[in-house]
């Protein structure tokens, strides 16, 4: 049944993706070793899917149309600034680089949102039921549908004046109540709703839009968590560098590679942010040298973003328009622009 549950494309499809016409397409398929084999052949001519076909679009860069990257900010441990470097990297990749950005919030806390709506906003959308939740509880109550991608989504978002391209999916605290219930949501015709399939298939169509879409993941691994992952081509782990912080990394790797392989489609570490680092903390400095050489974890990002008191009233939304400078502070907002750049590169290559 799983044919059922993966988007498909054909030739048309994937000349319109790559934006080449069809030979072009038809010429890959003869001379390009690697590429994607289809599921069927049918009398109109092969089908793929599409997952496949973005990943090999995306290695190749073909006629220097880029492809859109997707990734997952996740940690077990909260209070590692997750959301803070979420929102920031967003911001900083829009304003500074010029990217088109989509942050999709899934952690119920709903930080992010507040951080990018404020909160008069969000309790409006939440009393319309105008968030993320109330996709999920569709899938609870598949003949009282609800859900509105157009109207959720939420257009140039941000309290920072330079940030014009960063659209939201808006969070809600209903999703603590949700995530419990999904794993009993009903299969539905021919067991095509799979629970892990809900976000990607309400935004498979929009993706494409974006340079980047960055998924904000509640602090576990459960259905809601699988689901950002279930988009996503690789993940970031933000961690302060203390035992506590970094205790349940090798969890997440060992539970993402198993998720990945288990749905045949590839979710890379991006690699490991340290985030509040104290260089004059001995237990910070020996923790974040222990990431740095343990070849069983993914790479430590260079760039390392220092504890600031400035971080506090980044997370207000202000009514008025700031700078990065003015939101993180001039030090913070450079080492997120050094982290950007190089994440960026990382997914580039």
């Amino acid at each position: 049944m799983a044919e059922f549950s993966e988007d498909l494309v054909g030739i048309n499809e994937i000349a319109a993706m790559a934006d080449v016409s069809r030979q072009a397409v038809a010429n890959w398929r003869v001379r390009a070793p690697d590429f994607p084999q289809p599921v069927s052949e049918l009398a109109s001519g092969p089908i793929f899917r599409r997952s496949q076909i973005r990943a090999w679009l995306k290695r190749h860069k073909r006629k220097g149309k880029s492809m859109t990257h997707v990734i997952s900010t996740i940690n077990l441990k909260g209070g590692v600034a997750k959301t803070t470097t979420t929102v920031a990297l967003a911001e900083t990749f829009s304003a500074n680089m010029g990217k088109r950005v989509l942050v999709i919030d899934l952690d119920p806390q709903t930080n992010a949102t507040l951080m990018l709506i404020g909160e008069d906003k969000w309790f409006e959308l939440n009393k319309k039921e105008q968030t993320l939740a109330r996709l999920f509880k569709d899938a609870m109550d598949p003949n009282n549908r609800k859900f509105n991608l157009e109207a959720t989504l939420q257009k140039r978002v941000s309290d920072v004046g330079a940030v014009r391209t960063v659209d939201l999916l808006p969070s809600s605290l209903d999703l603590i109540d949700v995530q419990d219930k999904l794993a009993s949501a009903p299969a539905g015709k021919f067991y095509a709703a799979n629970p892990i399939d809900l976000l990607w298939r309400a935004v498979k169509g929009k993706l494409e839009d974006y340079d980047l879409v960055i998924v904000d993941c509640p602090p576990n691994l459960g259905i809601i968590t699988l689901n950002g992952l279930r988009i996503s081509d690789g993940y970031i782990i933000p961690t302060i560098p203390d035992h506590l912080s970094t205790y349940g990394i090798p969890q997440i790797i060992t539970r993402v590679r198993d998720f990945s392989e288990a749905i045949s489609e590839s979710i890379e570490p991006v690699g490991i942010v340290a985030t509040k680092y104290q260089a004059n903390s001995t237990v910070h400095n020996n923790v974040l040298k222990q990431l740095r050489e343990d070849i069983e974890l993914p790479d430590v990002m260079d760039t390392v973003i220092r504890q600031a008191n400035s971080v506090a009233a980044a997370a207000e939304f202000q009514t008025y328009s700031r700078t990065l400078k003015q939101k993180y502070g001039s030090e913070l907002a450079g080492q997120y622009d050094d982290l950007a750049r190089e994440i960026w590169s990382a997914l580039e290559a």
